[in-house]
């Protein structure tokens, strides 16, 4: 049995990743800041559900205040043996328009969660990271050596920081980092500003489905059941390592709609709108170094994945309808 910090822990990733932990005999402190960077609901839906846990213990805390390393608290009195950083300001357009949000949470973040290595003798750090940091127009399928250095909005400008820091704690520190580059995360309980939380919704619901630009653009999903294995896997020391964890299904965004009207049985309503500058036309990842690295594959197809989904929103429904999905 390990002990291990989850940061993040109400959030998508987070809560699903501290959930598999505890399956797995772990336990987990899980901090979060409940944040309203989408709507508080959801991520309060899955914190109650972690806290009904033996070997789940909550800190509610912002990983981006300095001071968090001088409270008296399970983060600062505990031996870990590997702290997971999940919690970030995600999402590509709302970087734009709040970029200090997200330099805040995701570079002084990082660091204040590297100083709980480095302070409190943690010799396993993992930094949540994102295909967005591939930029505009990378090789498909897209593997770790392609260029990150050319982001095209603050959020995979802040994730690009998060990793040089995290590189150089490696380097004066001896912590063993494992970067892990996440392509487009969905699943039950998802973000609801995310596209196959929102068309789920807005199908089912009658509500008319927004797209920007011409729907061609297309992602690599990945099911967070998978992404939350790969997390786990990694926490083995690697010494310094980037490693993509993506799905291996691409589809459009028209696609994608049409895939939820097959499975829901209803008929979208799209609408469409200008395209967005901060968003990438593909994703693709290569993930043959988290197969050879981590024993990782993808798992969950796309369309039972977003089964899983239907039916989580269909259970849940009488809450779940007034989640806000801007």
């Amino acid at each position: 049995m390990s002990h291990y910090l989850v940061t993040g822990a109400a959030g998508f990733i987070g809560a699903r990743t501290s959930d598999m932990l505890i399956e797995q005999g772990h336990t987990v402190v899980g901090i979060d800041n409940m944040n309203d960077a989408y709507d508080p609901r959801m991520k309060e839906y899955r914190l109650k559900k972690l806290q009904a846990k033996a070997g789940f213990e909550f800190v509610r805390d912002d990983i981006s205040d300095r001071e968090i390393l001088n409270r008296k608290s399970a983060i600062t009195s505990r031996k870990f043996d590997g702290v997971i950083n999940l919690a970030a300001r995600a999402g590509v357009r709302y970087s734009v328009e709040n970029p200090w949000a997200f330099l805040e949470s995701n570079v002084t973040g990082t660091l204040n969660m590297l100083e709980v290595c480095r302070q409190f003798g943690c010799k396993k750090f993992i930094l949540a990271s994102t295909s967005s940091i591939y930029g505009q127009d990378p090789p498909y399928p897209t593997s770790e050596t392609a260029s990150s250095s050319e982001p095209m909005q603050p959020y995979a400008a802040s994730k690009k920081g998060a990793e040089a820091l995290a590189h150089s704690y490696h380097h004066l520190y001896d912590i063993d980092v494992t970067v892990l580059r996440y392509f487009t995360v969905y699943g039950p309980a998802g973000r609801p500003d995310l596209a196959i939380f929102r068309f789920v919704k807005w199908i089912l619901e009658g509500q008319p489905v927004r797209i920007s630009g011409d729907g061609k653009q297309s992602r690599g999903f990945t099911y967070v059941d998978d992404i939350a294995r790969g997390t786990i896997a990694a926490l083995k020391p690697l010494g310094y390592e980037v490693i993509n964890l993506g799905g291996h299904e691409v589809i459009t965004i028209n696609g994608l709609v049409e895939l939820v009207e097959e499975l829901t049985g209803k008929k979208a309503n799209v609408q469409y709108g200008p395209p967005n500058l901060a968003d990438m036309f593909m994703n693709q990842a290569n993930v043959t170094k988290a197969q050879e690295m981590l024993g990782w594959n993808p798992q969950v197809n796309l369309q039972d994945g977003i089964m899983n989904l239907i039916d989580w929103y269909n259970a849940e429904r009488e809450w779940a309808k007034d989640i806000l999905t801007p």
